[in-house]
């Protein structure tokens, strides 16, 4: 049994074939087939942080499956009066064939995995949001963007940019973190992707100016300077990612065909000017969209490597 708590758990050919399914699967979708990959089966879906795209893609893409979810938040569950999150993993893992973890610390989420009987998602941890780049890969294909591409990203270097990292780093593309001094990615992550690196032949740069990391760009792509959490820095946050935003100027410094991409939600005139968000919306709300067909390619995916099991 697999479980999917980061990109760096798996093979390149793995996750391509977790993509191919969801391409395949989209077309069905959009083809207005009904294929019940997942009949009758039951994601459980534990939420401890709110979200928009992951709420309703996973309990939409569950259901165009053939299957049900099952949304729980921390107030729906013993865990917010303390039962032992191991107890809690056995008792919903008896119940469900399936669960997405949206939360706060990827050790949480990876003992949740350890006890549990059944296949764990991570819909979002601190450290890591592996599913959204699934899907912001499943978007660079389908944009021509995913053959050697450069890469930068612009912001801050967190579970975003972490994700960015272990996808270029199994991948083997060239990214560039560009990112305030103080807001660099995690070191351990950076070392392990390194290391990864030396053998898929990525190209992997962290800067302190984004002008540097955009220069000839096929994609550039950001985050929210203020992530869930951190409301009570916003102001030294505002202040220390002063010209780290993607506005026109900068854009013009990437390949005059880039896209840009944005996992959402953006805060316009923050991370992203309002003129370069319009621009590219269409590419952004594909990128959202991509949500439920990338989830679904890897829940089947999971389902498969269950069966052969």
């Amino acid at each position: 049994m697999r479980h999917f708590l980061k990109l760096t758990d798996f093979t390149k050919d793995e996750l391509l074939e977790m993509i191919d399914l969801a391409i395949k699967i989209k077309a069905q979708t959009k083809n207005k087939e009904f294929v019940p990959y997942l009949q009758k089966q039951t994601l459980g879906m534990i939420f401890e942080k709110s979200s928009t795209r992951t709420r309703v893609s996973f309990e939409v893409g569950i259901y165009q499956l053939g299957g049900i979810g099952l949304f729980l938040s921390k107030n729906d569950l013993q865990l917010g009066r303390g039962e032992p999150l191991k107890d809690t993993a056995r008792v919903i893992s008896s119940m469900v064939d399936m669960i997405m973890i949206r939360t706060y610390a990827q050790d949480e989420l990876e003992e949740f995995a350890k006890y549990s009987k059944v296949p764990v998602i991570n819909g979002l941890t601190d450290s890591f949001h592996p599913v959204q780049l699934m899907a912001d890969f499943l978007t660079m294909i389908e944009l021509n963007k995913a053959n050697n591409p450069i890469v930068a990203y612009i912001g801050d270097g967190n579970n975003m940019a972490h994700s960015w990292i272990n996808l270029a780093a199994i991948m083997g593309f060239e990214l560039r973190v560009a990112t305030p001094k103080g807001y660099e990615p995690d070191e351990k992550i950076v070392k392990n992707a390194l290391e990864l690196a030396k053998k898929s032949g990525a190209k992997l740069i962290f800067l302190n100016n984004p002008k540097e990391a955009v220069i000839g760009a096929d994609v550039v792509t950001t985050d929210t300077w203020v992530s869930m959490g951190q409301e009570d820095e916003k102001e030294k946050r505002l202040k220390d990612f002063q010209g780290f935003m993607v506005d026109s100027n900068l854009m013009a410094l990437a390949k005059s065909d880039a896209i840009f991409l944005h996992c959402l939600p953006a805060y316009k005139g923050y991370e992203v000017s309002e003129e370069v968000f319009e621009k590219h919306a269409d590419e952004i709300f594909l990128e959202a969209e991509n949500r439920l067909h990338a989830q679904k390619g890897i829940m089947v995916w999971l389902d498969k490597k269950r069966d052969e099991n």
